[in-house]
Formats: structure tokens, sequence, C-alpha cells
């Protein structure tokens, strides 16, 4: 008579557990990875800030995107991956983590982050961990129109008199002489530190390249895209494509912030 109470509740007690079981598997919620990809964030480079990024700002949010703007210091690449780090860390589900110029190093190191779900390079650098971002320049050669003077404190600024052919050749005038008096030196330093982590490795890339940058060898632009893999787009541009040419960049975000979720709904 024991045993056959025994064996009864041991019956019980496993209908009980299956039927938590499959009301957790019904009632779970959907991985991250599989919500819709509706928030942006914007990581500028050096010798600029966030506010470059204003046309493509607008032109998300109209799509309804929830936008943030990193402010890069500039002053290492701890320093900027640390405040990239905090704009992810607010976002309210996956985004796509977007970074020009030097903000491609930047992304390269923070996107590792769970909240990012893709990466787009504009006009941007990619290296792998264990390389610098002075490492990928190797091997090529740097338009003549870029020069950085580099002050006693070890912060380089954009030569004023090269700034709008180097910078912003497809701007007005007035936008090439605003970007040049607001520019924001970089610590040169940061250019010899090694990354740590690789988030193209591991995320979808995509590319979109100026092919009128002045501030990258074209052939360096092309062999970084093609290295990470990354889906590519050129557009006619200078180096300030993502102020000049916002619509192709949100373009870009657009159909990566898409093809993530097409690729989580295999």
């Amino acid at each position: 008579m024991i045993k056959s109470i025994r064996n009864l509740l041991a019956a019980a007690v496993a209908t009980v557990g299956l039927t938590a079981v499959a009301h957790a598997q019904t009632t779970a919620t959907p991985a991250a990875e599989t919500r819709p990809v509706r928030n942006v964030v914007l990581v500028h480079g050096a010798f600029a800030d966030g506010s470059g990024w204003r046309g493509v700002h607008d032109a998300l949010t109209a799509r309804g995107y929830r936008v943030t703007i990193v402010q890069n210091p500039l002053t290492s690449l701890a320093d900027d991956v640390a405040a990239t780090r905090r704009a992810l860390d607010r976002q309210d589900g996956p985004a796509i983590l977007v970074g020009h110029s030097w903000g491609g190093t930047v992304i390269t190191e923070a996107g590792v982050h769970p909240k990012v779900a893709g990466l787009v390079y504009v006009s941007a650098l990619s290296p792998d961990a264990g390389e610098t971002t002075a490492q990928q320049y190797q091997g090529f050669t740097t338009p003549p129109e870029f020069v950085i003077d580099t002050h006693g404190d070890g912060f380089g600024f954009l030569r004023p008199a090269n700034f709008k052919a180097a910078f912003a050749a497809d701007a007005s005038d007035a936008d090439a002489a605003f970007l040049r008096d607001s520019q924001v030196p970089i610590a040169m330093s940061a250019f010899e530190t090694r990354l740590q982590h690789a988030a193209w490795r591991s995320k979808p890339s995509w590319a979109v390249i100026a092919t009128d940058d002045k501030a990258f060898d074209q052939r360096m632009l092309q062999s970084m895209a093609r290295r990470i893999g990354a889906d590519i787009t050129e557009v006619a541009a200078s180096h300030a494509v993502f102020m000049t040419q916002p619509q192709v960049v949100v373009g870009v975000i657009d159909h990566a912030a898409k093809e993530v979720e097409r690729r989580a709904r295999r």
C-alpha cells in the first residue's frame, strides 16, 4: 500500500513538472535577437563631434527609429569605448551600431556588447583584435590633402588650410568652415592602442565607402571592408559622407536593421 501511494505521488509530481515546462515554453519572452531592431547608435570619428549626424538622425527618426548619438571625448580608445557602451546600455532592445572613420575602431571594440545586432562602417576603420588602428595604414598611401598637426600635448588637429579639401570637399563652404572651426582634436596615442575585441567577427557588418574620401587610400577602405566580410555600398562623397550623403547612410542602416530581423526569423 505504501509503495502504491509513493508511485501515485511520483506520477503526480511528474505531471505537474511537465505542465510547468509546457507553460514556460509557451509564455517565454522571445530572445533579444528576434525582436525588431528599432534602435540605432551613431558614433562619430576624429576631428568631429556628434552634430554632423543631424541629417542621419532626422531621417532615421522619421522612419520610426530611436536614435542615440555618442559624443566621443577622443581622449583615448578606452574613453570612447566607454562612452559608446554607456549609450548601448540605455537601449531598450537590439541596436545597429554605426561608426564613421575613427568611430569604426570604437564600434569594433564596443560592438561585442550584447545589445548590438549589427555594425555599419561609414568610411571607417576596422582593426582586428590584437591590432592597432595605425597598423591599418601600412602598405597604403594617405592622400596628400589629409594633414594632421600634432601639438605638444599629443593631440592632433586637421590642418585648417587643408580642412575642406581633406574632410568635406562636397560640403558647402559654410558647412566646411563650421566643421573646421568646431573640430575636436584626438589623442594621437589612441591610434597605437591594441584592440581586445573585434565585433565584426561575430556580428554582421555593412560598409559605406565614400569614393572621393581624402582621409584614406581607396584601396585601404576596400581592403578593410572586404576583410570583415561587409556588404559594401559605394557613394560619390568626401570623408564627410555621414553629413553630405545622409540618405545613402540611412538607407544602409535601414537595410542592415531589416536584414538582421530577416536572418533572425530563419
